[in-house]
């Protein structure tokens, strides 16, 4: 069946397991790759909400008619290829937060909710590990906290990267999260 098929078999009123089995065809295609998602504090794969990323960007760019073409996305799925390429297996990782509310429940204490913090990549190849934020920019303090937070959380001494589009010059910050431009990143295979 070619890709076109694929494609209109998903966008008509499809169920699940019609969608599972077409995009699995799609990934034995080598057309897409699936991410898994990996509880980082759990040290395991949680079994939903797995991430597609395309094996070719220009195909997908031809494909979509080069319409749709948001930088963002482009530069993760570039990311995710290339850290592929360099023999990295790579997950999206989840680490879970607990934080405290506004509210309070009767005694007047504070209620906690529990949240889900995204990691874009975990990159593993044997021993080594990498966190990895894909950031298009970093336009002010605010953005970059909202980047850094899920990396903060993790407790392990394993690298913590932000890739920027910026080009900003590679620095690390006082909690060792490195600040990397996304050139410098592709050109440099000893950055990971």
């Amino acid at each position: 069946m070619r890709y076109e098929s694929y494609v209109a078999i998903i966008s008509e009123n499809a169920s699940y397991s019609t969608i599972t089995t077409v995009c699995m065809k799609i990934s034995n295609s080598f057309l897409i790759s699936k991410a898994q998602r990996y509880d980082v504090r759990g040290r395991k794969y949680i079994g939903a909400l797995n991430k597609l990323y395309f094996e070719d960007i220009g195909v997908r760019n031809a494909r979509l008619n080069f319409r749709h073409v948001e930088e963002s996305h482009l530069m993760e799925n570039i990311l995710y290829n290339e850290l592929r390429y360099r023999g990295y297996h790579v997950d999206v990782g989840a680490v879970g937060i607990r934080e405290k509310t506004d509210r309070k429940d009767t005694n007047g204490k504070p209620i906690y909710t529990q949240k889900t913090l995204e990691v874009d990549f975990v990159a593993s190849n044997g021993a080594s590990k990498y966190y990895i934020q894909s950031a298009l920019s970093l336009p002010d303090d605010e953005k970059e906290s909202q980047e850094k937070r899920p990396l903060y959380r993790i407790d392990d001494s394993f690298t913590k990267l932000i890739v920027t589009k910026n080009g900003l010059h590679t620095r690390r910050d006082e909690k060792g999260v490195i600040i990397v431009d996304l050139f410098h990143f592709l050109m440099n295979d000893d950055i990971v």
